[in-house]
């Protein structure tokens, strides 16, 4: 038994050489065009192992830096994908990784995997967006046409393991026959530190949050038009709205339509350092997406006392009824009324932001990387009992 419990612990400790392909969300100044939660992880997964980055797009020139502990290597916008998978096996050829592991996928994921595939190393691939939506409504998603279904087909029954966000992507994957572990994106709990919920005073105008860039998958006409409906319910509201405009000024334009243009402000793109006082100072978050892995600012507003009232995708539909309120998309009327309801029964408001909060304070940042390092431990298992 003794020996078997040494074995675990110097497994658990082995120092591996990874290769990670992502899109992007790893730009060279550590603050914009950055994904959080990635950062995250690469801090925890570099305390131990020796990470190197393949960023299909960060910019369009091809470019080497170090951040959160890793080196990143940008691979550029000419010939992209060619480009990365070469990149990969040159790398190997001077120092071999033990495992790549693919942060959506899409065009990472098929990298990965061909990849993989010639160096015969494991592949792992975290299915993070829309790479399995098909929404022929808004042209959005990854199975639209049948080239990104044989692509997605492909990489998902060539990786070695499959994990995603939250547990309906997951029963996406199962209803394509790929068996799926659910490992959700967290939050890195020292750089976004946890706070109780805040009571709200009703006698001030409610504070609602919307995080996401102005597309159309995240349906920011809807919400607007469900906040049409609160005046009405007797709730007074204020909203901020926080993302990179991508419709040319389609939404400022319909808030204006609809004669909110006092109580909406639009914020555009901000930094985490410039997000926190805005979320801390929300009482709800809303959110109006058509589809979602995640979102991993629900799991952020959780870790400061703010719920989440939106559309049932991602972990908004896994949480809800007990930790967050969740309605069809698409569906203004039902949006609003979820919004409502929050705003007019704080004792429910208040229940619903502690159970979030304590699912995403256990779901943080080392949760997500300490699942990603058993399934790499659990490969390289194999692959030694299979040498």
């Amino acid at each position: 038994m003794f020996a078997l419990q040494l074995q675990a612990v110097e497994e658990s400790a082995r120092t591996m050489r990874i290769a990670l392909v992502v899109p992007g969300g790893v730009d060279r100044t550590g603050e914009y065009r950055v994904i959080p939660a990635l950062l995250a992880l690469l801090q925890r997964l570099s305390r131990t192992h020796e990470v190197e980055v393949f960023t299909l797009a960060q910019e369009p020139a091809p470019g080497t830096w170090r951040l959160a502990g890793a080196q990143i290597h940008n691979i550029g916008a000419r010939d992209t994908r060619r480009r990365a998978v070469g990149a990969i096996l040159a790398r190997h050829r001077r120092l071999r990784f033990d495992l790549i592991q693919a942060i959506w996928s899409g065009a990472c994921g098929l990298v990965a995997v061909t990849a993989g595939t010639v160096l015969r190393i494991p592949v792992t691939v975290h299915v993070a967006g829309g790479e399995l939506a098909a929404l022929p409504e808004i042209n959005y998603g990854g199975r639209l046409s049948w080239r990104g279904r044989a692509r997605e087909w492909t990489t998902l029954h060539l990786a070695s393991a499959v994990t995603a966000a939250s547990a309906p992507t997951i029963k996406t994957l199962e209803a394509l026959g790929v068996r799926a572990q659910r490992v959700p994106l967290g939050v890195d709990l020292g750089a976004w530190p946890p706070r109780e919920p805040v009571p709200r005073d009703p006698a001030r105008p409610a504070r609602l949050l919307h995080v996401a860039s102005l597309n159309r998958v995240k349906d920011q006409a809807t919400l607007l038009r469900a906040l049409t409906t609160l005046p009405r319910a007797g709730a007074e509201w204020l909203l901020d709205i926080v993302g990179e405009d991508t419709l040319s000024g389609e939404i400022q334009a319909l808030a204006q339509q609809l004669g909110m243009s006092d109580r909406v402000s639009f914020h555009g793109f901000l930094t985490q350092r410039q997000l926190r006082p805005l979320v801390e100072s929300a009482h709800l978050l809303v959110m109006s997406s058509r589809h979602e892995t995640g979102p991993l600012v629900a799991l952020e507003a959780a870790v400061v006392g703010v719920p989440t009232a939106g559309t049932a995708v991602g972990h908004i539909a896994e949480w809800a009824p007990q930790a967050a309120l969740a309605v069809p998309v698409a569906d203004p009327v039902a949006l609003g009324s979820a919004i409502a309801v929050l705003l007019q029964d704080e004792p429910l408001r208040m229940r619903i932001a502690h159970q979030a909060r304590q699912r995403a304070v256990v779901e943080d940042a080392d949760h997500t990387a300490n699942s990603l390092e058993a399934i790499y431990n659990r490969l390289a298992r194999g692959r030694r009992r299979g040498s």
